[in-house]
């Protein structure tokens, strides 16, 4: 197994500085830094890893890995087996607990014990809560966005309706297309579930306010043209499609769907209550697919945490990773000293 990373900061001798920031879905480990090779954007998180940001590296030792079955380096669908084949349709189903399993491998190898903040949100809220529950004399202090307790029905049904979008292309072949020409792997189920999920990423009121009915340029919807809000759909598909692989699209949404942090633990409550991390919760007044009567039963469940912060944005779930200053905000109260 390989983990791919990238750090910011110096690490002190005790490691005490560590900071751990977790991705979402379609993230990678580059959370911070200018476009480059293999790179087409800044990190995700540009605005808040840095000197003098509210990560600041000349205080903290930041840590991003890629997810265990994503595509960025890490092991996962399109990597190698060790018979020199590629893992495809026979690489394991993961939960959010074995990809926290080989992030911990992961900062045992570096020389990290404990970790002074875990940070995420969506997808890496649910790791970050993971590590808290399963591992809290590694966490001091814990920041969870716009994530939940366990997966609810509607959001597995979302993430169904993609899986089915990606299997149901001709090029998919069960997960074994890795092997294929050039542009024949399942691009156009992948584009479809990529549509879909930026929907339920967004809110109802920012494609009104930006899009409303109007058309895309100089195309004609009465005559086979698209809307605005379909180029954007369309932009976003095809921006996924460039630089991410389906099968990893595939095990990471089924290891999501599978969040439950009170699995085996007596639920939910008894799982919460574990966690001794100084914690912050928060959510997105915008977010409908984690909305906030998730981050509330988060925030009661877990003792010392106070009711959910807020970020107030038009983003929707995305306001996490759009709204920098307000998450700023959070951080920093987190990170100054008790």
């Amino acid at each position: 197994m390989r983990i791919a990373y990238e750090t910011w900061g110096r690490l002190a001798a005790d490691a005490s500085n560590a900071v751990l920031v977790l991705h979402a879905l379609t993230g990678d480990s580059h959370a911070a830094g200018p476009a480059g090779p293999g790179h087409p954007t800044a990190g995700w998180w540009d605005g808040l890893i840095g000197p003098g940001r509210a990560l600041d590296t000349d205080r903290f030792h930041v840590v991003a890995p890629n997810v265990l079955g994503g595509c960025q380096g890490t092991t996962g669908p399109a990597s190698l087996r060790p018979d020199g084949r590629v893992w495809g349709s026979a690489f394991p189903d993961l939960t959010q607990r074995d990809q926290v399993a080989a992030e911990a491998e992961l900062a045992w190898a570096l020389g990290i014990r404990r970790w002074a903040l875990v940070v995420g949100g969506s997808m890496g809220g649910m790791r970050a809560l993971e590590w808290a529950v399963s591992r809290p004399e590694s966490v001091r202090s814990l920041l969870v966005l716009a994530c939940p307790a366990a997966a609810s029905a509607e959001q597995i049904a979302w993430a169904r309706v993609q899986l089915g979008a990606i299997r149901a292309d001709p090029h998919w072949h069960g997960g074994d297309y890795h092997g294929a020409a050039p542009g024949r792997g399942p691009h156009t189920g992948l584009g479809l579930a990529r549509r879909l999920a930026q929907v339920t990423y967004r809110s109802e009121a920012e494609f009104q306010e930006r899009f409303g009915r109007l058309p895309q340029g100089a195309e004609d919807p009465y005559r086979g043209g698209r809307y605005q809000v379909e180029s954007y759909l369309d932009h976003h598909a095809d921006r996924l499609v460039r630089r991410f692989d389906a099968a990893s699209y595939v095990v990471l949404t089924k290891a999501m769907n599978g969040h439950d942090v009170g699995r085996g633990r007596g639920g939910t409550r008894a799982a919460l209550r574990r966690v001794t991390a100084r914690t912050v919760v928060a959510g997105v007044d915008s977010d409908r697919l984690y909305p906030l009567y998730q981050q509330r039963e988060l925030a009661e469940g877990i003792r010392g945490a106070r009711p959910p912060r807020v970020i107030t944005s038009a983003h929707g779930h995305d306001g996490f990773l759009v709204e920098t200053g307000q998450v700023g905000a959070l951080l920093a109260a987190l990170t100054q000293p008790v």
